[in-house]
């Protein structure tokens, strides 16, 4: 998904488009999916591509929704990111290449030992419907 620079401003918000498409960061403890409990699915912000299920979400205490698995293989790319004088893995979606966050391998209490530390605004949230059965 190739969009210009002034299509990007105009499909995101400010914070969107500053942390999406300019590599920024949401202040920890402030995004509004990071307490989120409902059952559903996390989609990228940017192009709606399904990333992350409810079902792998969990409570890290590093102020940022967490994830210990992607939802699809594939949806996320991980690439190495030597900014700020460390290394770390970034974390984009694989469609758009909107930066969503950082993996830590930190996650020792998780099934795959993996932190998926994403900013909230790089999401959006869909319910899981109830299908009353």
């Amino acid at each position: 998904m190739q969009l210009s620079d002034e299509e990007w401003k105009k499909k995101l918000t400010p914070e969107q488009y500053q942390i999406m498409r300019t590599k920024g960061t949401e202040v920890p403890f402030t995004g509004e999916l990071l307490h989120n409990k409902k059952a559903g699915t996390y989609t990228c912000a940017a192009c709606s591509t399904e990333l992350f299920s409810s079902e792998a979400k969990f409570d890290s205490g590093s102020g940022w929704p967490s994830f210990y698995d992607v939802a699809k293989s594939g949806a996320v790319k991980l690439q190495d990111d030597n900014s700020h004088g460390m290394h770390r893995v970034e974390a984009v979606c694989a469609k758009c290449g909107g930066h969503l966050g950082h993996v830590f391998d930190d996650a020792l209490d998780q099934p795959t030992g993996k932190r998926y530390c994403i900013n909230s605004c790089s999401l959006e949230f869909k319910p899981k419907r109830d299908t009353g059965k």
